[in-house]
């Protein structure tokens, strides 16, 4: 039975800190990339993974706005096609039946009208009655001998009329109950889309008015900022003229006395507005200093030119021993080309003898273990 001191803990976890640092630096050494670019290259995988992230979800919203779209449009186009179909049928359907059971010649009113109505009456002298001579009237202007026969035909055939267009009606009205499903699955999906539309509406509509009350917060500050720095510019404008009106109200500007052209900063600092103008004594002394300043530019200028003068000659003295020495260094490296030529080439007759003693001598080759314990620590 072992037993693990506190000691041995502490051992163990301070080899296993310093392993997992060991295996850190290892990753840091050996990763040439980030070695090289000096930057947080996790965090920039991370930002271009949420930017392809937000550019593969806009394009599968809008993806998914283009196919509902042609999903309505499909949509639209099979029931137009269908409305367009029943119609068609429909209207078919009332030509047959026209054409079919509506003909000139099943109407109550045709007898009246019939062109062959002459045809198919009976002939004069027969007659189904057997009591009447041969030679006798048996039909008068305006008789209708088939009356009840006609008449029990006419129900029947209306009997049958009101039957078909008792089933005509049942199957219209089960193909309009059928209609009005397909209707309702189409307005149910238009109003699915319409509300994704309108939510989605809301939430842009939200998201700018947040910008517009953001830019409508920031333009107001502004807007307070510009005013208090006029008010305050103001402020001071007003202060500068009441000193200016005081100065000019307490100030003799009459005055010749030098004590009041003087300014605050000294006596080559005069007030412009008490000021007369120069004495002749001084226009003179200015004149002198002017001559005098001349004299000295140009003496200032001829030793300019002498310096440059000399410079010229030290640069063209400089530019000869520069060439020379070149000239000198380029012999040199013709004679150190020469003989690094020899030598190169007595040391490549050297290395080919030591190649081929090295074949002869050493005949085993290293393998990939050899190389393999290389670089498998950071120290």
């Amino acid at each position: 039975m072992s037993l693990t001191l506190p000691k041995d803990l502490l051992r163990e976890a301070g080899l296993a800190k310093r392993r997992h640092a060991e295996q850190a630096r290892l990753k840091r050494i050996f990763n040439a990339r980030d070695r090289i670019t000096g930057g947080d290259t996790h965090a920039w995988n991370a930002q271009i993974q949420e930017q392809k992230l937000r550019e593969a979800t806009e394009k599968t919203r809008e993806e998914t706005y283009a196919a509902e779209i042609r999903h309505n449009d499909k949509v639209m186009c099979i029931v137009e096609g269908r409305e367009r179909r029943d119609k068609k049928n429909f209207c078919k359907f009332i030509n047959d039946f026209q054409q079919n059971f509506q003909k000139p010649e099943t109407r109550r009113e045709f007898d009246l009208s019939d062109p062959h109505a002459l045809r198919k009456a009976l002939p004069a002298g027969i007659s189904g009655d057997s009591q009447n001579a041969v030679m006798g009237m048996h039909k008068f202007m305006g008789e209708d001998l088939n009356f009840r026969e006609r008449k029990k035909f006419q129900q029947e055939q209306n009997r049958e009329w009101s039957l078909q267009q008792q089933q005509e009606w049942e199957r219209a009205r089960a193909d309009h109950k059928m209609a009005g499903r397909e209707r309702d699955l189409h307005t149910q999906a238009r109003l699915q889309a319409d509300e994704v539309a309108m939510h989605l509406q809301r939430l842009q509509l939200a998201t700018q008015r947040a910008v517009n009350a953001a830019v409508k917060e920031f333009n107001k500050n502004q807007v307070m900022e510009l005013a208090e720095r006029k008010r305050l510019k103001k402020i001071k404008e007003e202060e500068d003229n009441q000193a200016e009106i005081s100065a000019m109200l307490h100030r003799d500007q009459s005055s010749e006395n030098l004590e009041q052209v003087v300014g605050a900063f000294g006596s080559q600092r005069l007030i412009p507005s008490c000021w007369k103008g120069m004495s002749q004594e001084q226009l003179r002394e200015i004149r002198l200093t002017q001559k005098q300043q001349i004299q000295e530019k140009q003496r200032l200028q001829e030793e300019e030119q002498q310096r440059s003068m000399e410079w010229d000659q030290q640069r063209i003295q400089k530019a000869r021993a520069t060439l020379l020495h070149e000239r000198q260094q380029q012999r040199l490296q013709r004679d150190l080309r020469r003989a690094l030529d020899s030598s190169n080439l007595s040391l490549a007759k050297e290395q080919n003898l030591q190649k081929k003693y090295n074949k002869e001598a050493y005949i085993n080759q290293p393998t990939g273990d050899y190389f393999a314990q290389f670089n498998t620590r950071s120290r």
